[in-house]
């Protein structure tokens, strides 16, 4: 265990942690705040690099419990000043964590429901995203592109705990996509690549997604674009009022909708 009194180098490592994607990625490892996350990372096998609370204020028992029980590098007490300045919450969490980074390989499924989610721009639909994902039985979600960071304390928050629930890969050139989508279709007979688009050409209600999909959805402001809409097998579409004046839905609500809907004809299995 070791004390920290002062903005040392080793509080400017958790804020970094906190504030600059690049250190981030260079160290391996991220801030997770809130008992829901904590909880889950250690529930889904992430390993935490150190546990961060103030010697100002006692710990409750669950807090105690993690501490003396999870093994970690080091430990680290703060004064309660510095807590405050790490933590993104109104009310200063009693624990933070910093966890290390891993692979989340897709699994073989017989059945897989996929997202691909391109070059998401917002931090908090990608964290609403991963909580559609967790409800609603997605196997893998692919994040593309120049996108924000999923290790962002904004969608690590937003999530919910889902990030450490949801296998997803990052893939950069249309090269990586490419060779994802040919390994994707040899392993899975029978995939449909499904489009998300405002088009009306078919509803999702009217497409069978019993069998394994992989929807593709379009980033924020640009929608899909022409390159990605010629890898689907179709587009599909979400039924809306015609007289309603939203033309369309936040990329995150219509991922929701559509997971929904392949969930209910799946059975929620």
């Amino acid at each position: 265990m070791k004390r920290i009194y002062s903005e040392n180098a080793d509080f400017q490592r958790f804020e970094v942690l906190k504030t600059n994607r690049n250190k981030r990625h260079k160290y391996g490892a991220f801030l997770v705040e809130g008992v829901k996350g904590l909880n889950e990372a250690l529930r889904n096998n992430w390993q935490v690099q150190s546990f961060l609370y103030s010697f100002e204020r006692p710990l409750s028992d669950w807090a105690n419990c993690l501490v003396n029980s999870i093994p970690v590098d080091m430990n680290y007490e703060l004064a309660q000043a510095l807590m405050d300045k790490l933590s993104d919450k109104e009310e200063t969490s009693e624990l933070l964590a910093v966890i290390y980074m891993k692979d989340t390989a897709f699994e073989p499924y017989k059945n897989p429901l996929f997202v691909l989610f391109d070059r998401p721009s917002n931090k908090g639909n990608l964290g609403t995203l991963l909580r559609s994902c967790d409800a609603l039985g997605v196997n893998g979600l692919v994040i593309t592109g120049h996108a924000v960071d999923i290790y962002d304390p904004e969608v690590v928050r937003s999530s919910m705990g889902s990030l450490f629930r949801v296998p997803f890969a990052r893939l950069g050139a249309n090269t990586e996509i490419e060779a994802f989508f040919a390994k994707l279709r040899q392993d899975t007979p029978g995939l449909q690549i499904i489009g998300a688009d405002t088009n009306r050409q078919r509803v999702i209600t009217d497409i069978n997604l019993t069998g394994p999909v992989l929807f593709l959805l379009g980033n924020e402001h640009d929608g899909l674009n022409r390159w990605l809409a010629g890898q689907c097998n179709m587009l599909a579409t979400i039924p809306m009022r015609a007289d309603a004046a939203a033309t369309s839905f936040n990329v995150s609500c219509a991922a929701t909708v559509l997971l929904y809907e392949a969930a209910r004809q799946r059975g929620f299995a």
